[in-house]
């Protein structure tokens, strides 16, 4: 019902929606469906699970400036380190939790959406990524689960 009131709104009606990390099990998709609340794309990130865990318990926030580092990956400037905080649900413990989660969902949620839906492989540079969801997102490249890369076009003989 929360996502029906907010999508309601006039600047989701005119601009569109992103739902991050929702629906997380097949009877919410099937919630969705009822209310005629589709996608019209859908992006499956792929991640290994210690992977997952490693950006999990690594991230670090700083309530001064909101900015969110990791302490590898993206590392904060060194006179901050020690008033940055650590969400209570960063553990490996948690995240474990929702990894299985995830697994026992991930299919009856597909089911819903497979037709609209793009693997992306989430291992690459944040970059790459980003350029390809993009290219989904906006229509050049097609729905795909086979996680494979996006294919080049073919040059035109005048290229």
């Amino acid at each position: 019902k929360i996502v029906q009131e907010r999508l309601a709104h006039q600047d989701v009606v005119e601009r569109g929606w992103l739902l991050d990390g929702f629906p997380r099990t097949g009877p919410q998709a099937m919630a969705l469906k009822r209310q005629k609340i589709e996608p019209d794309r859908f992006i499956l990130l792929e991640v290994p699970d210690q992977i997952l865990v490693e950006r999990c318990v690594g991230r670090r926030s700083d309530p001064t400036t909101g900015k969110i580092y990791h302490m590898t990956f993206n590392p904060p400037p060194p006179e901050i380190v020690d008033r940055l905080v650590q969400r209570s649900d960063d553990t490996a413990e948690a995240m474990g939790k929702r990894i299985v989660m995830y697994h026992n969902n991930v299919s009856a949620i597909l089911g819903y959406y497979s037709a609209v839906a793009r693997r992306i492989n989430g291992l690459r540079g944040k970059q790459e990524v980003f350029e390809e969801i993009k290219q989904f997102i906006h229509g050049s490249i097609p729905y795909d689960l086979s996680g494979l890369p996006p294919r080049k076009p073919i040059p035109t003989p005048e290229q």
